[in-house]
């Protein structure tokens, strides 16, 4: 018996709201799909993919997903056009604020299962709201302020990893004292050259001035020719002064990613590297004598405390999972991803941190990632990168000012009042 078209279409309609999966019914058909866009591709795509993959055979609802690094204009010329993605993974806060102060993110507050705000914590939480409202959930985070070095170098010339920045100083003499040169420091990053530097400006005042300061420097409230601001910038030039390994013009061309299998050389080019915890993803691809690296043998990391005692603050960055569109499969896909079950895919494949503290600690594929994670999920405040906080202009004022610094030092203090004037006309 041949069935008319309509027939079949009528029945292929029922099935995908009853979220039941035929291919030969779902094939274009936009009920059963989730369309996601997102700054992953590579690796990352990958293991997002991978994610997904146990919810689209579970509920029969596909997930298009389309990578672009370039997201922001991707993404904008698509709201205006009338044609936005269900869902958008968004790498920093700032572009969060953005889209909500647009009107274009829809609040998940209806969306989220209750047991959401016990899972995650009030910190994590905090940063994906906008005037009270739940914007978005993070996907993954990073953990930032971190300094890598190898143990086998370490442990051949006698070195402790420090506790604080006083004894990092002295480390630094001690390399340097040695022949070696202690800071490995690559500041290259395609359109976002130079925010490496941001990173340690960051850190340090972070640690110098404490959280407050931080917060209202990030959110724009403050001069960046204060003294505070001053110092931390001073500090970081003390503590590169002459050892950076490569010199001025090497920091500025050589890749962040690249610069750190310098600690893995013999003799080692650089001895100390400073980055975020995504890190490993790069030094897990440097193979030594024809082997990968071991997390743990071949490379581990040290945290430096506080200036300010009493202060446990986390420098963080992180990607982020917001709505555009509000379908029962978007609804679905986002409830599925804050799960535990969702983060630790992600979690074993490596180069992942969730803010989940219900992803058990041996979900993470080896003890440096257990130990970032047991971190994250201590920490009773979290700060998010602060250059990923600044609007545009600031943001980018902010790299430039760092490549600057480096090439020459001595104009500190007319590259902070060139940022005084950006900053008071960005806000």
């Amino acid at each position: 018996m041949i069935v008319p078209v309509r027939r079949i279409a009528a029945i292929c309609l029922t099935l995908l709201l009853a979220s039941v999966w035929l291919p030969s019914c779902s094939e274009g058909d936009t009920a059963g799909t989730v369309t996601v866009f997102g700054p992953w591709t590579g690796p990352e795509q990958d293991s997002f993919l991978a994610m997904v993959r146990p919810f689209e055979v579970r509920t029969g609802i596909r997930v298009r997903y389309e990578g672009a690094r370039d997201l922001d204009a991707v993404v904008t010329s698509r709201l205006q056009n009338g044609t936005p993605p269900d869902l958008v993974a968004l790498s920093t806060p700032g572009e969060l604020l953005d889209l909500s102060a647009r009107g274009a993110l829809l609040s998940l507050d209806s969306v989220l299962e209750p047991q959401m705000a016990k899972q995650y914590g009030s910190e994590w939480l905090r940063l994906g709201q906008d005037k009270g409202k739940q914007k978005a959930i993070f996907v993954k985070v990073a953990l930032k302020g971190l300094v890598w070095y190898s143990p086998t170098s370490f442990q051949a010339a006698g070195y402790q990893p420090p506790a604080d920045w006083t004894s990092l100083a002295d480390l630094t003499h001690r390399i340097q004292a040695a022949g070696g040169r202690p800071w490995c420091l690559g500041l290259e990053s395609s359109s976002t050259s130079g925010w490496p530097g941001t990173d340690w400006v960051e850190d340090i005042l972070l640690h110098q001035a404490g959280p407050e300061f931080y917060r209202r420097w990030s959110q724009g409230q403050l001069e960046w020719t204060s003294q505070k601001v001053k110092q931390a910038w001073e500090t970081w030039g003390k503590i590169i002064n002459d050892s950076v390994a490569g010199g001025p013009l090497g920091v500025l061309l050589t890749n962040f990613g690249n610069v750190g299998n310098g600690m893995f050389t013999d003799p080692p080019r650089c001895t100390l590297d400073h980055e975020a915890s995504f890190i490993t993803d790069f030094y897990k691809r440097y193979k030594r004598d024809g082997h990968p690296l071991v997390a743990g043998k071949d490379f581990d990391f040290f945290q430096l405390q506080p200036d300010n005692p009493g202060t446990s603050t986390q420098e963080v960055a992180g990607d982020l999972l917001g709505m555009f569109r509000d379908t029962p499969a978007a609804r679905r896909l986002v409830r599925y991803i804050a799960t535990p079950e969702a983060q630790q895919i992600w979690v074993r494949r490596g180069g992942a941190i969730s803010p989940n503290h219900e992803v058990p600690l041996d979900a993470y594929p080896d003890t440096v990632s257990r130990k970032v994670a047991q971190i994250a999920v201590d920490a009773t405040d979290v700060e998010f990168d602060a250059s990923d906080l600044m609007p545009a202009a600031m943001q980018t004022a902010f790299y430039q000012a760092v490549l600057a610094y480096i090439a020459d030092p001595g104009r500190l203090e007319s590259l902070l009042e060139n940022l005084e004037k950006v900053r008071k006309l960005t806000y």
